[in-house]
């Protein structure tokens, strides 16, 4: 019974999705047809086009096709780049699950540290800090800062590259075959490409960093505060366990659980909302795909690329629940 609840609500997840995507898409005023063809175009070849493409049909036939097109991967044609939209999201899609996994992987490795000291030292000057880091983190516009951390690390101090994801001189050298650039330079050991890549990626994804921390430190140290209070950690203190034992073996331990829901949401928010951080830094991913998409009137791809995003975030969301039930014995038993 559990596991068919479950699958409903995925299900009504998804289609829910496509209704938004798909109603979205209805509502912005931007006709498809004229997209393809342009605003002089002969109304004879307009009507035989929007009769080929299914746009004079009922809404709710419109629907149907549409669902039952996306659900078999085909989200049309891109008017920007005439490919099928779902092979320009393969190409594109890897490079912003780059900068989102590097930018998770930078906001856990300092968020948690962090937190943990936040609810170790509560209400100390250090506890403060990291407070006021992580407001810092939700109130600053990422893309004042990202211009800001363009002036000041490119512009002045040139301890990074410039916007992109690879300089010209390795575009022809470099092939990549995964389209995860610092794989595929690695496993072929093209060291000065992984450094070229490096010197690309670390700062957007040390500034997508900083807001994952923001929101990871902030949690971290609310699951760690609930933790030490509660009446295991008062028998190990009088068992005489040190205080860095109890703390990182114990507490932390067990507010792990939570933190992966915590980290994988982090994750998700990331691949969705990188769209200014890819255009500031001129990222070859998704969100800037759909943003020059959505310049060009091109609505295939902009709704592909959302539906994209929206099924990986809620593939996400079922991969981390999952894994919540696996670690914690007490959602099993309910």
């Amino acid at each position: 019974m559990g596991v068919l609840r479950f699958l409903v609500t995925v299900v009504t997840t998804f289609l829910g999705l496509l209704a938004v995507t798909f109603f979205i898409g209805r509502i912005i005023p931007i006709d498809p047809v004229l997209a393809v063809l342009g605003d002089r175009a002969p109304t004879a070849v307009v009507e035989r086009t929007r009769e080929a493409m299914g746009l004079n049909l009922p809404l709710y036939q419109q629907f149907f096709i549409y669902v039952k097109g996306a659900l078999s991967g085909d989200f049309g044609t891109s008017v920007l780049t005439t490919n099928p939209v779902l092979e320009d999201i393969k190409r594109v899609f890897p490079a912003t699950i780059e900068l989102a996994t590097i930018g998770t992987i930078i906001g856990a490795a300092l968020g948690i540290p962090l937190g943990v000291l936040a609810a170790v030292k509560r209400d100390s000057f250090a506890d403060q800090v990291v407070r006021v880091i992580g407001l810092i983190g939700y109130s600053v516009p990422i893309f004042w800062l990202a211009l800001l951390s363009l002036v000041l690390f490119y512009a002045k101090l040139r301890w990074v590259a410039y916007p992109g994801r690879v300089d010209i001189v390795y575009e022809y050298s470099f092939t990549p075959v995964t389209g995860f650039f610092l794989l595929d330079a690695a496993w072929q050991r093209q060291w000065d490409v992984l450094w070229d890549l490096f010197r690309h990626i670390i700062l957007p994804a040390s500034l997508l960093g900083y807001f994952s921390l923001a929101y990871i430190s902030r949690m971290t140290r609310s699951f760690m505060l609930n933790e030490l209070k509660q009446e295991y950690i008062v028998a190990a203190r009088a068992k005489g366990l040190s205080e860095t034992r109890i703390i990182w073996g114990h507490a932390l331990r067990n507010a792990a659980v939570p933190l992966i829901t915590v980290i994988a949401l982090s994750y998700a928010g990331l691949l969705e909302g990188s769209v200014l951080t890819e255009t500031i830094f001129a990222w070859p991913g998704l969100g800037l795909y759909i943003t020059n998409s959505l310049q060009n009137a091109d609505m295939n791809a902009v709704l592909g690329g959302t539906i994209v995003i929206g099924s990986v975030f809620i593939a996400i969301n079922i991969f981390s629940d999952l894994l919540y039930r696996t670690l914690d014995p007490r959602t099993r038993a309910r």
